[in-house]
This record gives C-alpha cells, sequence and structure tokens, in this order.
C-alpha cells in the first residue's frame, strides 16, 4: 500500500477508494461493484408487496444488508438532519450504497431505517488494508488419525457440516492487485457477512459528518449526540426458523438449534460456526469458556473424592468426638466470647459445627490444595495449545497486535489535536502530549486507590458490625425458641448468626460498589484517552480486576488471614479501635475459623453467579418482552429482519469484557481459597456448565448481532490468571497451615500425645489454655443475668480459653508453651515445603508441555513454505505474460510518438479528508 507523506492514515484511504473507484462510474451516489451486479440491478424485477421484509436484501433482492442505522426524525432536529445528511453523502463518496426504509414502512410509525452495502471494490480496498486472510490453496495435510475407541464420544459429536461450516484452506493475506492468486468462485460470497460488517464498521468509524469542522466524524459520535438511535449488523434469519431465502445461510438458526439451547449441554461447542458468524473475539471466548469448563471437571471430581474421603472417616474424628462427649466437652466451660454480653458456655454447644468442619478440615485438604496448584498449571499450559491451534485454524498466526495499533480509536484522533512524526510510517499522527498523558495518569490512579481504600472501609465497617452485634446476638440468643428446635437448634448459634447476616450484608456491599465503580471505571479510562482499542481494553481490565479483586476477596482474606490470629487472651483482649471502642477482636470456635470460611466463600460465590445468571438471562428476556409486544405477533411480510433486530437488546463492544471479568473472578474463588472448600470447583463446573448455554441463548435470540472483532488471544486476562495461580499457591498454603488446625494436630499427634502410640485422644483438652475467673477485670466480666443457669462461681474457678499459655500460677504465667512454637515453626516449615513443591512441579510441567503443539508448527510451516512457491510461481508466470504483451506491441505499433501530455485527473478529497 502506497502512502503519501505527511497524510493520516484516513485520507490515504480515500485517496485509495477513489484512485480504485475511478474507472467506474457513479449512478446517484451508488457504485457498481461488478457487471454482474450491475446486470442483476437493471434486470431485478421484485415486487417489493410480494417480497418477505424478513429478509437481508435491499429492495432489489441482489444487494445484501450489511449495516442498518436507525433514527427518529425531531421535528425540531434540524442540526441532526444536517448531521444525517452529510454523513450519507459521505458515505455515498466513500463507495457505500445506501436505501432508506421510509417511517411509514416501520411498526411504530416513527423510525426510519437505512441500510448500507458494500459494494465488492469497496470490501476489496478495506480487505487490502484490514490484512483479512483469503484461501489461495486447498489444505492438502492429511487430517488427523481418528481417536482411539473415538465412538464413546458420538453422543457429544455436532454433524461435520455445523463443526467445520467451510473447506480447509491454506490461506494468504488478501491483495488487490493479485486478485487472480486467490481461489474466488463467487466475489459476493468470498468475504462472510462478519467480516463484510467488520469493513463496514472500519469505515463508519472514520466518515465525517460536518462540512466545518473535520475533526468530527464517527458513528459513535452520532450515535452519542442522538443522530442515530442504533447501529447494527443483521442476523441472517430468526432463530427458530430456516430462512426462505435458499442465498441466506441461515447460521443463527444452526446454532440456535445445536448450541444455544440448554438441552444441547452435553453437546461440544460448533466454534468454527461461532467463529464464522460472531467473529474471532467472540469466538475465542466460548473456546476459552468451554476449556475452562472442560478442566473444571477434573478438579471438581477430585475435590468430591476429598469431600467423600471426609464423609467416610467421620467416625475417626477423635477430636470432635472428645467436644461432643459430656464428660469432656460437656464439663469443659469455657471463657466469655465477648465483653458483659455474653456468659461462660461449654465446649460442647460446638458439636455441630466441630463436625462440619471436619468435613473439609482433614488430611484430603492439604492433598487437595497440592493438587489444585498443580492444576491450574496444567490448564493454563494445556489453554496455550488449546490457543495456537485456533490462531492457525483460524487465520491468526501472523495477526499481531501491531497491525491493530494502526487502527487508531476514533476517540484519540478526535480528541488529541497535537500531530507529530511517525517514524515507522512516515506519516503525520495525533498524539498527547506527555504532560497531559501524566496528569491524566495520576489522577486515574488517585481514582482508582480512592474507590478501593471506600471497599476496604466498607470491609472495616462489616468487621465493625460482626465485632458488635455478636454480643447482642449472643444475649438475645441464649434464651431463644430455636435452641430447642431438633435439627437446627445446634446449628444456629450467635457465630453462625453474625458469620451468616455479615457475610450477606458484605455481598449486598459488594453488588452495590461494583454497580457505582464500573461507571467510574469506564469514565476514567475515556478521560485518559488510550490510542488504540486494545489499549483501551487493556487500561479497563486492569482497573477493574483490581478493584473486583479487593472488592470480593476482601472479606475471604480477613476470615482466613485475621480473624482469631490477635485476639489476646482473657484479662488482656486486644480491641479493634482501641479498649475505648469495646469492638473486641474476633475469635474462632475451637472447631478453627475455616468452616466460616467456607460459609463465607460459598454466599459471596454462590450468591455472585446467581445474581450473574439473573442478569444475564432474564433481565434482557424481560426488556425484550416487553419492547416487541406489539409487534412479536406479526407476520414476517410486515415485521421486517431490521425491526426485529432493532427491538433486541444492544451487546456493547465492553460486554465480551464483563463475561471474562465474570469468569476470572470465580476463577479465584476456587483457586485462592479452594482449600477451605473442595467443593468449590464442583460449584463453579454447575454454574458454567449452565454458563456456556446463558451466554449462546443471549447473543443468539436477546441480543443484536455484534461487529465482528479480531482478536488472537484472551489478552490481558492470561497474565491475570497466570497471576491468580502464583498467588493461589501462597494462599492455600497459608490456609492449610494458619486456618485450618491440620499442623497443630499432627503437631500434638506425633509430638504430645500420650503413650506410646499415635493417637490424638487428649487433643482438645490440650489444645485449651486455662484461665482463672478471679483474674478477669471487671469490664470483661458478663452482666448479671447473661451466664446460663448452670453456672456457679462458686465450683467454677477457671474457664479455657483456644491458645497455647502457661497457667495462672506458672514462673511464665500467660506467656506462649514450648508446644505454641513448635506449632509455630511446623506451620512456616509446611508453607516454605508446600510451595516449593508446588512451584517445583509447576515449571516443570510448564517446561514439559510446549506452548504450540508439533503438528500446528509443521501446519505454519508448510504454509508458509507454499506461499513462497506459489507467489514466486505467480509473479514469474506474470512477468513471461507481461513480457509477451511487449513483444507483441513493438511489433505491432507503427505509430509515430506525439508531443501530448498524459491527462491528468484531479481527485477531490476534501469532504473526506
Amino acid at each position: 500500500m502506497n502512502r503519501g507523506s505527511g497524510k493520516s492514515s484516513d485520507e490515504t484511504l480515500i485517496e485509495m477508494n477513489r484512485t480504485a473507484w475511478s474507472s467506474g462510474e457513479e449512478n446517484n451516489g451508488f457504485h457498481t461493484s461488478s457487471d454482474k451486479e450491475s446486470f442483476q440491478l437493471e434486470n431485478a424485477a421484485v415486487d417489493k408487496q410480494q417480497q418477505s421484509k424478513d429478509a437481508v436484501y435491499f429492495r432489489d433482492g441482489v444487494r445484501r444488508i450489511d449495516f442498518v442505522l436507525s433514527y427518529i426524525d425531531d421535528k425540531d432536529g434540524e442540526k441532526k438532519q444536517d448531521r444525517r445528511k452529510e454523513f450519507e453523502t459521505n458515505l455515498q463518496k466513500a463507495g457505500l450504497d445506501l436505501e432508506t426504509e421510509d417511517k411509514s414502512e416501520s411498526e411504530d410509525g416513527k423510525t426510519y431505517f437505512l441500510k448500507i452495502h458494500v459494494p465488492w471494490e469497496v470490501l476489496a480496498t478495506y480487505a487490502d488494508v484490514l490484512k483479512i486472510k483469503v484461501p489461495f490453496k486447498a489444505n492438502d495435510i492429511p487430517a488427523k488419525k481418528e481417536v482411539p475407541m473415538g465412538w464413546l464420544f458420538t453422543p457429544y459429536r455436532l454433524p461435520d457440516h455445523v463443526m467445520n461450516p467451510e473447506p480447509d484452506y491454506f490461506t494468504y493475506t488478501f491483495d488487490k492487485s493479485k486478485i487472480d492468486f486467490f481461489l474466488i468462485e463467487d466475489k459476493e460470497t468470498l468475504f462472510p457477512p462478519s467480516t463484510r460488517n467488520r469493513i463496514v464498521y472500519y469505515v463508519l468509524s472514520r466518515i465525517p459528518y460536518s462540512k466545518d469542522d473535520k475533526d468530527k466524524k464517527g458513528i459513535k459520535r452520532l450515535l452519542n449526540n442522538g443522530t442515530y438511535t442504533s447501529a447494527f449488523p443483521l442476523h441472517d434469519c430468526r432463530y427458530w426458523a430456516k430462512s426462505r431465502d435458499s442465498n441466506c445461510e441461515s447460521e443463527r438458526y444452526s446454532l440456535y438449534k445445536h448450541w444455544a439451547r440448554f438441552s444441547r449441554f452435553y453437546k461440544e461447542q460448533p466454534l468454527n460456526l461461532i467463529r464464522k458468524y460472531y467473529g474471532e473475539k467472540i469466538g475465542i471466548y466460548f473456546a476459552w469458556l468451554g476449556f475452562y469448563t472442560e478442566m473444571l471437571s477434573y478438579a471438581a471430581v477430585v475435590g468430591l473424592l476429598c469431600f467423600i474421603y471426609g464423609v467416610a472417616t467421620f467416625d475417626n474424628n477423635v477430636w470432635s468426638k472428645e467436644i461432643c462427649n459430656e464428660t469432656i466437652g460437656g464439663q469443659i466451660v469455657m471463657c466469655p466470647l465477648c465483653d458483659k454480653k455474653c456468659g461462660y458456655w461449654k465446649l460442647s454447644t460446638t458439636c455441630s459445627s466441630s463436625w462440619q468442619s471436619y468435613l473439609f478440615d482433614n488430611t484430603a485438604t492439604v492433598f487437595f490444595a497440592i493438587f489444585m496448584g498443580i492444576w491450574v498449571t496444567l490448564f493454563l499450559e494445556f489453554w496455550k495449545r488449546r490457543q495456537a491451534r485456533l490462531e492457525y485454524e483460524w487465520d491468526l498466526v501472523d495477526y499481531e497486535e501491531e497491525q491493530q495499533q494502526l487502527q487508531l480509536r476514533p476517540e484519540y484522533e478526535i480528541k488529541c489535536t497535537s500531530r507529530r512524526l511517525n517514524n515507522v510510517t512516515q506519516e503525520m499522527e495525533p498524539y498527547l502530549p506527555l504532560t497531559s498523558k501524566c496528569a491524566r495518569s495520576m489522577l486515574s490512579g488517585a481514582t482508582v486507590l480512592f474507590w478501593i481504600s471506600l471497599i476496604i472501609a466498607s470491609i472495616i465497617g462489616v468487621i465493625a458490625y460482626r465485632l458488635a452485634v455478636f454480643a447482642a446476638f449472643a444475649s438475645i440468643m441464649k434464651d431463644s425458641p430455636t435452641n430447642k428446635l431438633d435439627v437446627v437448634g445446634s446449628l444456629i448459634t450467635p457465630q453462625f448468626a453474625t458469620s451468616v447476616t455479615a457475610s450477606c450484608i458484605n455481598f449486598v456491599i459488594i453488588m452495590i460498589l461494583n454497580f457505582l465503580y464500573e461507571r467510574v471505571a469506564i469514565k476514567i479510562t475515556d478521560m485518559e484517552v488510550p490510542k488504540t482499542h486494545v489499549e483501551y481494553e487493556n487500561k479497563l481490565t486492569v482497573k477493574m480486576f483490581l478493584f473486583q479483586f479487593v472488592n470480593y476477596y476482601s472479606s475471604c482474606f480477613y476470615v482466613a488471614f485475621f480473624k482469631g490470629k490477635f485476639v489476646g487472651y482473657p484479662g488482656n483482649y486486644a480491641y479493634m479501635f482501641g479498649e475505648w471502642s469495646g469492638l473486641r477482636n474476633e475469635e474462632c470456635e475451637p472447631g478453627g475459623c475455616l468452616i466460616e470460611l467456607t460459609t463465607q466463600l460459598v454466599i459471596v460465590m454462590v450468591g455472585k453467579q446467581v445474581w450473574g445468571n439473573i442478569q444475564e438471562a432474564l433481565v434482557p428476556w424481560l426488556r425484550n418482552w416487553w419492547v416487541s409486544r406489539s409487534a412479536r405477533n406479526h407476520p414476517e411480510s410486515l415485521y421486517s429482519r431490521w425491526e426485529q433486530d432493532h427491538d433486541l437488546q444492544t451487546f456493547s463492544q465492553l460486554g465480551l469484557f464483563y463475561e471474562y471479568l465474570e469468569m476470572v473472578i470465580q476463577f479465584g474463588f476456587i483457586t485462592l481459597f479452594v482449600a477451605s472448600f473442595p467443593l468449590a470447583p464442583l460449584l463453579a463446573l454447575m454454574n458454567n456448565i449452565l454458563e456456556v448455554r446463558v451466554d449462546a441463548w443471549k447473543f443468539t435470540t436477546q441480543f443484536r448481532r455484534p461487529v465482528a472483532a479480531k482478536a488472537h488471544s484472551i489478552g490481558a486476562w492470561e497474565e491475570i490468571l497466570n497471576m491468580i495461580a502464583v498467588f493461589s499457591v501462597v494462599t492455600n498454603a497459608f490456609i492449610v497451615s494458619f486456618t485450618s488446625d491440620m499442623i497443630p494436630r499432627l503437631v500434638y499427634l506425633y509430638a504430645y500425645s500420650p503413650g506410646t502410640e499415635l493417637t490424638m485422644a487428649g487433643y482438645i483438652n490440650n489444645s485449651l489454655s486455662i484461665f482463672n475467673i478471679s483474674g478477669i477485670p471487671v469490664e470483661n466480666r458478663p452482666e448479671d443475668g447473661e451466664n446460663p443457669d448452670w453456672y456457679d462461681s462458686t465450683n467454677i474457678t477457671t474457664c479455657r480459653y483456644r491458645d497455647y499459655r502457661y497457667p495462672s500460677g506458672h514462673e511464665k504465667q500467660y506467656s506462649h508453651t514450648m508446644q505454641f512454637w513448635h506449632i509455630l515453626a511446623a506451620k512456616l516449615a509446611f508453607i516454605i515445603i508446600m510451595e516449593h513443591v508446588v512451584f517445583v512441579v509447576k515449571f516443570f510441567v510448564a517446561w514439559l508441555i510446549p506452548d504450540v503443539p508439533s503438528d500446528v508448527k509443521a501446519r505454519v510451516k508448510r504454509e508458509r513454505y507454499l506461499i513462497q512457491e506459489y507467489l514466486h510461481d505467480y509473479e514469474l508466470e506474470k512477468l513471461k505474460i507481461q513480457l509477451s504483451q511487449n513483444a507483441q506491441s513493438i511489433d505491432q505499433c507503427t505509430c509515430p510518438t506525439t508531443g501530448s501530455t498524459p491527462m491528468k485527473v484531479e481527485m477531490l478529497s476534501d469532504c473526506l479528508s
């Protein structure tokens, strides 16, 4: 592509287009693309009244509708009319065919629809500019051999015409000057509708709409200022029925039939058809989601086995038996859990929670934590291989982000008034001065920090609520009627009530802050004026994930690593804001904080998934039902294809971003805290099986067709997943060491158990320290009436608390015992050993598994070799023909030379420059 020095990319494109079209004729702004199309247009005799309006063609029945714009003609909207007139004139000058449906033809009687068709010449020009690949030779590499016992997977397979809608070709970047190099059977079907609508949107984003100010351009600004109400490509048919037109692909119907129904949840996804219909960016999202769901099945099975192990070894839980034993746990009097409002209580009251905790806090927990560290690595490494295969199959091998860097965001071109010379392209381009960029980045960073601080403040508020309300629950529930219930009476404790209510409040706060921050993040990212779409998405991704990370995980981090760790002991308790606040730090139950972490994790994770599915499925369905309630019963002859799509919901440019964010947050839950809840992968698997079909149903039935976009990977999310994978090893090691009671039990078993046999008998008594009740300060003692009836101050002189400290009267009274330091050393040793083992295995597995499969490497090399060979032969043949023609012309030409000068054609380029 020839570029003139000092010209913008848009000016160069328009010049190229006009040069390409200069040999053709203009007919009222409509450019004919070929003799075939001209003949069809002249001879088309389609009766408008008989033609179904549920079609994807102009009234002539020949030109395909590639894009649709809609608008309402306001009575006082003269400025909007002028913008539309100028914009549509420029579209025609750019070579696009336009056709307007009058408002009298629309269902509501007030909406105009502007239909756009891209002729061949325009398609060819922009296919060259956008480096779109087209076939030049059929793939001659033998297909992969059948998988052994492949018949077992037959029930999960889809028909071949659905899985592989297009033949397999070797492809090469389209070059308009080498049109006969490529395999082109029909120019009208060479580029699929997804590619055509991508080209149209590229043009629409760069066409000016003002005569006075050439910087005012792009369909996005026209949508924002209300000049147009919508802009979208068309679905090819109704989703529940094939199109009556035999020339229409009816791919939407195929997607709905084979993919977008929940009854197909066990079937594979037709990724090639998804890519063909929606583009590579959406295709790679569903490929990643499907692969993630498939890998979750292995983690879910192992997690379920660990849970079953906990159930199977339930009777071996000696320490829970001791807690529930009336002669052991029933005789141990525990110190009050809060000041004044909490009385003394018996250890046996925590019998139920102790048994529940054992289901997740057992030997299998350590194994599962290590397994998940390795699973994460396998997931990421095998995804790289899957992604590499898709890159080859979808012609993305040579696709680089640098190609997209040339495609500046229209907003960047508009807001950046300064220009400088690009050393690579030698063209003048807009840029943002360094001072402005720094100021914007600092303001953006300060805003993000402020919102993260707001989350932390809200979490501190929830913690304060937990501390304040626990005393109230303890006072209210000691005589509560629920205590007498047979099944749930023992489960409803002050700790349980506090944990559940705090988790629910925390979840509500999370959703509110999330709703507000989404809008703030978009605004501050817009303020930064990113240069390209890739840069915009990466900046927004980092902002959103940082916020969501703190928002969703902070409460789990508090329960896992802070609750019960800084309590003090009777007579010297630690307080959240100092002793004056009266908010005494929470203690863990004798069963440990792990069960509370499990409760927190389940409420936030499951609550988010349920709420997310309601938002994704129910809300769009209700909106569409309301919008189309008066038109949905119309026959297709009256309810046009563009009106049907106009009544659907818009899929925003950030729609896919939110889908990734939802799944990455879920990925964090099942990796960062999985040691506390081995069933988390199973819950995630069940959700994702539903998620795939809900997303498919939503895309196919509830949303307008998105503008196709290219992407060769999942982008910045891949780095975020890697970061979570590394961090998860550390968090799970700390959960097993400090949140679980696994290490203290092992230390007792091997170092402190009485007798010669290894036994856990006596562990509960060993793990509780003794405090003299007379030493409890007055401000910490229970008020009159708060103690239970069985408490007798004359006979009960000591209480127990969860710690390893010397009793009163000892020379090291209330200081930590040697067993405490042994346990701490064992915990730190476990963390170091587990981290090193998992990281060594992770790096070994990552080194062992190549990122690109060997057969894909061979295919890429074969394709590059064929491109060089075929191009060489093509150029050589072209040169022979040219030399032959030159020789003939020299022999035949006897005309004398004249002094006439060649005619100079001057092109007008003011309207689109």
